[in-house]
């Protein structure tokens, strides 16, 4: 009893085989010494003229023997690909994540497809935007995104003063020597947002990926696991090809 994943398994030496098969038979085709012979015996004019030996040059390559080469490569490969072919329209298996059933019956094709798709899916979670953890974060429904706890921050302005260093006299004029000092003007209140995620919503999500990835892995190998409609095109086609 053959399984799909044995056909699987070999498809691509049988693809490669009948390659090159096809590819020396038209490169030793395409040689036009290879397919030529000759047979040549000489008789002298008279008893005493010169004796020549015979010369002769055998065929080498027959084109309906590199037929024959062609049609059995090709006949294997187009029964190994329709084999597969038609097993993959009837190979099904079911998604299960936790003991329970997400997609039924989902055909060997698609689930290649969603192997494939999760992957990147994977890789796009991973490098979600996450809040910065030096934050303290809570949803703001208003905004629609997370926000911090608000923070009142106070507004300086530097205001020049005097300082006298010595009183006027009727010599020299007073010394002021000029300062400035930071006086509160008002408050800055400030809450940041942001649209990251949580670093727990981002390992939430990709854990679930990874548990649907290999679920997805194991209906694959379950769907591969059915057993081959064996199919005979390869005889038909090269039948109807090279008969006479």
């Amino acid at each position: 009893m053959t399984k799909l994943n044995q056909i699987i398994a070999i498809e691509k030496s049988t693809k490669t085989k009948a390659a090159r098969v096809l590819n020396e038979a038209g490169r030793e085709l395409s040689k036009a010494p290879l397919l030529s012979g000759i047979s040549r015996t000489y008789q002298p004019k008279d008893e005493e003229g010169e004796q020549l030996p015979p010369e002769s040059t055998k065929v080498q390559r027959r084109v309906e023997e590199q037929l024959r080469d062609v049609a059995e490569a090709l006949t294997r490969l187009f029964d190994v690909v329709a084999t597969k072919d038609r097993t993959n329209a009837l190979a099904t298996a079911d998604i299960v994540v936790d003991g329970e059933t997400l997609v039924a019956d989902v055909p060997v094709t698609y689930l290649l497809f969603l192997e494939k798709q999760l992957g990147e899916l994977q890789t796009f979670v991973r490098a979600l935007p996450v809040l910065d953890a030096a934050e303290s974060w809570t949803f703001n429904d208003a905004a629609d995104c997370h926000a911090t706890d608000a923070v009142k921050t106070v507004r300086t302005k530097k205001v020049p003063r005097n300082h006298v260093k010595a009183e006027a006299t009727e010599e020299h004029p007073a010394q002021v020597e000029v300062y400035y000092e930071d006086i509160p003007v008002g408050y800055w209140t400030t809450v940041k947002f942001s649209g990251a995620a949580p670093a727990k919503r981002v390992t939430q999500l990709a854990e679930r990926v990874e548990k649907l990835q290999t679920a997805v892995k194991f209906a694959r190998e379950e769907a591969n696991g059915t057993e081959v409609v064996d199919e005979k095109v390869g005889a038909k086609v090269f039948g109807y090809l090279l008969g006479e």
